[in-house]
């Protein structure tokens, strides 16, 4: 039998909750419903399961027994930059900046490319 990508069940769950606890503050909300349940259903599509608790029920239960392992695990990218490490051009490594990315995965805010282009 074939399983699922154990970082993808791990990402589509975080999601979830993401999601789950937006719906929690604003249930009115159709956008937000709507993301909520795509990722409810893609849960359950990947499960192999009828409902979203069942879904989050044996995610959650595949999760323990598989633990994810980091792709990289000493830290660094393929390109030597990391948490700690510089890029190429001598700036900072994204990673070392706060996670600024939605629960549907899109980053928030203006990029350097952005910023670039209203400051140049």
């Amino acid at each position: 039998m074939l399983l699922p990508d154990r970082h993808l069940v791990a990402d589509l769950l975080a999601r979830y909750r993401a999601w789950e606890r937006l719906v929690l503050v604003d249930p009115l909300d159709v956008t937000t419903r709507r993301r909520f349940e795509d990722v409810a259903y893609t849960l359950c599509v990947l499960m192999g399961q009828r409902t979203a608790r069942e879904a989050i029920w044996q995610a959650e239960a595949y999760l323990r027994r598989i633990r994810p392992v980091p792709i990289f695990p000493d830290g660094t990218e393929p390109d030597g930059t990391g948490p700690n490490r510089t890029g190429s051009d001598g700036t900072a490594s994204d990673r070392t900046r706060p996670d600024r990315t939605r629960p549907d995965g899109r980053r928030a805010g203006r990029t350097r490319a952005d910023a670039a282009r209203a400051d140049g």
